[in-house]
């Protein structure tokens, strides 16, 4: 049976290949030939087009393809009430490469600002997707990813001496988020979360563990934040989540199976969904969805790559769904892209065709496994 509340059966994580032409505005911008004003314009004529094309191929869900936005998480973080954005001597290391020298710290009290510029992004996403008739999903990092990548050193001491005060100012700033959404007039949000992944990494607990954090009894942590910015979250409002290993310009940064937090994860926290990484062995297998509730909850099991062009085959990933379903209820399963095509502007290396193609097969193969 297809769903008509989110998650949808074939759905999408979020960021989709920049467009050439908002590439070249950026470029322009930079050099000072445009302004902000004339970016913004070329920015909503593109996300125009990529909103009805999501509906065109089938998609029940439209995302803004994250075209405002040069990182999928600090552009919202950097935005928060006592963060900013600064320049480290490293970037982020994935496999082979490593990203531009851009980070997050807190130098003061953490707080949701009532103009926030990412309302007015999802106000303009719901504008279209309405008139597209599919349902506006908005994407932000979750509130983990603001303390773990950067941990105790990209926190102000003088603001915070005590870590209890930040992460109770942590879940006080994401429930003051939902509820500006909401009142935005979203439905459909999503939590953005490589936490969950690097806490299922030995080399990842160890290098913050090398930066003088203690990662032990983190998972219990982020799920009181989390739960806590969800627990006066309306009824008619879906949040779901999103876990990865790192995604920049097909790369990746963590290897490991959901085992260690699934528990934590599936069962004590409390999302509507989970869009859980499954395109390749990093992620281990199936076993961990044993965990997941029976009830309303859904995994959204991301079997298809987005990280290059070769489509998969149908039998392949109907053959992977059934082994999911080993686990937890079919019913209870969704499909969709293991991520985002473009977790950062640079985006993935493979061709807006492919993308498409890829996000139509998830379609396509919902419509068969699910039914009409």
């Amino acid at each position: 049976m297809q769903r008509t509340r989110a998650p949808f059966r074939a759905d999408e994580v979020g960021s989709l290949l920049r467009p050439a032409k908002i590439k070249e505005a950026r470029t322009r911008l930079e050099k000072g030939e445009i302004s902000a004003d004339d970016l913004r314009k070329i920015e909503d004529m593109e996300i125009e087009k990529v909103v009805h094309k999501q509906a065109s191929i089938g998609l029940k869900l439209a995302t803004d393809g994250e075209f405002r936005r040069s990182w999928w998480h600090f552009d919202f973080l950097a935005k928060l009430t006592g963060c900013e954005l600064f320049h480290p001597d490293t970037g982020i290391q994935f496999a082979g490469v490593q990203t531009r020298h851009d980070a997050v710290r807190v130098i003061g009290k953490l707080d949701f600002p009532a103009d926030h510029p990412m309302l007015d992004h999802f106000r303009f996403l719901k504008k279209v997707a309405d008139q597209a008739h599919v349902t506006a999903k908005m994407t932000i990092p979750s509130p983990a990813v603001l303390h773990f990548r950067g941990g105790r050193k990209s926190i102000s001491k003088d603001v915070y001496p005590d870590l209890e005060a930040f992460y109770e100012d942590l879940g006080r700033t994401y429930r003051k988020a939902v509820k500006a959404f909401y009142d935005a007039g979203c439905r459909y949000l999503q939590f953005d979360d490589t936490v969950w992944a690097y806490l299922c990494s030995q080399d990842e607990l160890q290098k913050a563990r090398e930066r003088g954090d203690n990662p032990d009894g983190l998972q219990q942590i982020y799920a009181r934040i989390i739960n806590y910015a969800l627990a006066e979250k309306p009824a008619d409002m879906v949040v779901t989540t999103h876990v990865c290993r790192g995604n920049f310009r097909s790369t990746w940064i963590s290897s490991g199976g959901y085992e260690p937090v699934a528990e934590t994860m599936l069962a004590g926290t409390n999302y509507d969904g989970y869009f859980l990484e499954y395109d390749s062995d990093r992620a281990g297998g199936f076993e961990p969805l044993r965990f997941l509730p029976k009830g309303n909850k859904v995994v959204v099991v991301g079997v298809i790559t987005s990280k290059f062009g070769e489509l998969e085959k149908k039998d392949d990933i109907k053959r992977r769904l059934a082994e999911a379903a080993k686990f937890a209820p079919l019913e209870q399963l969704a499909l969709s892209p293991q991520c985002g095509f473009a977790s950062t502007e640079e985006g993935n290396i493979l061709s807006e065709e492919e993308q498409w193609a890829k996000l139509s097969l998830a379609v396509e193969i919902a419509k068969e496994v699910w039914g009409q």
